[in-house]
C-alpha cells in the first residue's frame, strides 16, 4: 500500500511538472497604443516582440471600463452583474461570497501563485490582495532593495521636492481657511493655488528602478527566479501602475518624442444625436489633480498630457522587457504561458475626454495578447470580438484543467489556433450612469450598438425600460461623430443586436 501511495505522489509530480507555467501581466490604464495593435507613433519594441509569438486580440472589450469592477470581472471570469462590482469601494467577495478568483483556481490544481504590483484594484479587496488568491503573499509594495539606490521610493508617486512641499502648504492654507475636501469648489480653487501639490505630469533624470513600476519589475525577477527552484509550477501575476495618471516616467522615455510634432484627437465633440449622459467631463482629471483648470483643456495640456501618456507607456514597456528576459535567461519560455492585458482603455482627447468612464471605443477597447506553446498561429492578429472574461477558461483549457461551471467567459483557444474562429459574434460591456441607469454595450467586427437601461442594479435589479440607444459603424465613422441607431438605413443591425441582447438574457424590458 506504501509502495502505492509514493507511486501515486510520484506521478502526482509528474503531471503538475508538465503543466505550463502562466506569466500574467497587466498594465494599468493601457489603451491598444502598441505598435503591434498598428499605433506607428509608440515605442513599445518588447511588447511588440512578445506579440510576434502569440495572437493579438484586436477587438478585446473590457467588462466596465473602469479599474476596479474590470479586474474583478477579469479575474473571476464572470460578468459585473455576477460580481456585483460596479464601482471602486464594493468588496469583491463581501458582494458575492460565492467568489473563486483565477488564481485561487490555480493553486487549488497545484500551482503557486503570487505576484506584485497592480492586479486587483486595492479598493475591492483585502489588505493582502485578496488572501485566497495567492499561495505565496502577493506584494503590492516591495522592499526598499527593489528600488534604485541612492533613491527613496516617491512621495505619491512624485520625485520632484516641490510636491512634498507644497502639499504642506496646501494644507496649511486649507486649514486656515476651513476648506475641506468636501467643499469641492474651494478644494479645486485651492488646488489650483499650489499646482505642483499632485501636477498630471512629471518627467525627471532618474533610473528606472526610482519609480514603481521599475521596482516592480526587479521584484518580479526575484519571485520568478524562486518560484523556477520549486516543484509546482508557478502562476506569476505582474501588475505595472503606468500609464495610469500621473503620468510620470524617467525623462530617458520622455526624450523618446517630440511633443510639437504630437497630434490632438481629430474630433473632440459629443457624437451627433448622443444622450447627454453618454460621456463624461473629465472627472478623474478635476479636483484629483492640482494643475487643471475648470473648463477645456488648453491645447497644450492636451500634448503634455499625451506626451507623457505616451513616454509612460515606453517606460512600462521596458519593464516588461526585463521580466521577459528573464523568464528566457531562466530556459522558461517554451514552457510558459504568458497574457498581457491592460485593464480597459482610454480617452486621450476624442469626444473632449480624458480617462475612461464610457461606453465609447477608447474607453472599452483594450489590449490582450496571448502567448501560449504549442498554439498553430503565432504572430497572428485577429478581430474576432473576446472579452476579459474569456481569460480565466482560456487558461484553464491551455493548462489542461477543467473549467470551473461558474465561469462565464468563453475559451478563446479556437483563436489561438485560427484567427478567423468566432467564439463571440460580439463583445459585451456595461457601464452604469446615476445609480439609476446601465449602458450596456456589445460589440462585433464592424458595429457598436449601446443600450441604456433604467434600472437599480444595486438592488439586483436586471432588467428595465430603455432609456436610450446608440450605435456606431466603425468602418464609415471610425471617430463616432453621429449615432445612428434611429437611422432607418440601421435597422436591420439595430434589430440584430436586439436579438444578440436577447440570447444573453441582458437588458431586458419589464
Amino acid at each position: 500500500m506504501k509502495k502505492l501511495i509514493l507511486l501515486m505522489l510520484g506521478l502526482s509530480s509528474l503531471v503538475l511538472a508538465d503543466k505550463p507555467n502562466i506569466l500574467f501581466i497587466a498594465v494599468d490604464d493601457l489603451k491598444p497604443m502598441l505598435g503591434c495593435y498598428g499605433d506607428t507613433d509608440i515605442l513599445t519594441p518588447n511588447i511588440d516582440k512578445l506579440a510576434e509569438r502569440g495572437t493579438v486580440f484586436l477587438n478585446n472589450a473590457c467588462q466596465q471600463s473602469v479599474c476596479g469592477p474590470s479586474r474583478a470581472s477579469l479575474m473571476t471570469g464572470t460578468y459585473t452583474d455576477t460580481t456585483k462590482v460596479y464601482d471602486l469601494k464594493t468588496m469583491m467577495r463581501e458582494a458575492n461570497p460565492d467568489t473563486l478568483t483565477l488564481t485561487e483556481y490555480f493553486i487549488q490544481q497545484g500551482y503557486e501563485a503570487t505576484g506584485t504590483g497592480k492586479i486587483f484594484d486595492p479598493r475591492s479587496v483585502d489588505d493582502q490582495f485578496d488572501a485566497p488568491s495567492w499561495s505565496v503573499p502577493f506584494r503590492q509594495h516591495g522592499p526598499d532593495e527593489y528600488y534604485a539606490k541612492g533613491y527613496k521610493k516617491p512621495k505619491s508617486g512624485f520625485h520632484n521636492p516641490e510636491v512634498a512641499k507644497q502639499n504642506k502648504q496646501l494644507k496649511a492654507y486649507m486649514k486656515k481657511e476651513g476648506i475641506t475636501r468636501k467643499d469641492k469648489a474651494a478644494y479645486v480653487d485651492a488646488l489650483l493655488k499650489y499646482p505642483m501639490v499632485k501636477p498630471l505630469t512629471e518627467c525627471r533624470d532618474v533610473p528606472d528602478d526610482a519609480y514603481d513600476d521599475g521596482a516592480f519589475a526587479n521584484c518580479a525577477v526575484d519571485q520568478m527566479e524562486k518560484l523556477a527552484k520549486g516543484d509546482k509550477p508557478f502562476f506569476l501575476a505582474v501588475g505595472f501602475k503606468k500609464p495610469h495618471l500621473p503620468f510620470v516616467a524617467p525623462k530617458t522615455y520622455w526624450d523618446l518624442y517630440d511633443r510639437s510634432k504630437i497630434k490632438l484627437a481629430a474630433f473632440q465633440e459629443m457624437p451627433e444625436g448622443a444622450p447627454d449622459f453618454a460621456g463624461q467631463d473629465n472627472w478623474e482629471l478635476r479636483g484629483s489633480y492640482s494643475n487643471i483648470a475648470p473648463g477645456p483643456i488648453p491645447p497644450e495640456q492636451q500634448r503634455e498630457m499625451i506626451h507623457g501618456y505616451r513616454a509612460c507607456v515606453s517606460y512600462t514597456d521596458a519593464q516588461i522587457g526585463k521580466v521577459l528576459k528573464k523568464l528566457e535567461e531562466l530556459g522558461l519560455e517554451k514552457n510558459t504561458i504568458v497574457v498581457l492585458w491592460g485593464d480597459h482603455g482610454w480617452h486621450l482627447g476624442d469626444h473632449g475626454m480624458f480617462c475612461k468612464h464610457t461606453n465609447y471605443e477608447q474607453a472599452v477597447r483594450a489590449p490582450l495578447i496571448f502567448v501560449a506553446p504549442g498554439q498553430k498561429a503565432k504572430g497572428a492578429k485577429t478581430e474576432s470580438p473576446s472579452e476579459f472574461v474569456d481569460i480565466f477558461p482560456t487558461l484553464c483549457e491551455l493548462a489542461g484543467l477543467p473549467i470551473p461551471g461558474r465561469v462565464e467567459g468563453l475559451s478563446l483557444v479556437p483563436v489561438l489556433d485560427n484567427p478567423e474562429a468566432i467564439v463571440h459574434e460580439a463583445a459585451l460591456e456595461a457601464y452604469p450612469r446615476n445609480n439609476s441607469m446601465m449602458g450596456y454595450t456589445l460589440r462585433d467586427k464592424r458595429y457598436r450598438y449601446v443600450k441604456w437601461v433604467k434600472m437599480d442594479y444595486y438592488a439586483g435589479e436586471r432588467s428595465g425600460p430603455t432609456v436610450a440607444t446608440e450605435l456606431y459603424d466603425y468602418e464609415k465613422d471610425p471617430q463616432e461623430t453621429v449615432n445612428l441607431a434611429g437611422n432607418p438605413e440601421y435597422k436591420a443591425v439595430v434589430e440584430k443586436f436586439e436579438h444578440l441582447f436577447r440570447q444573453r438574457g441582458i437588458a431586458q424590458g419589464k
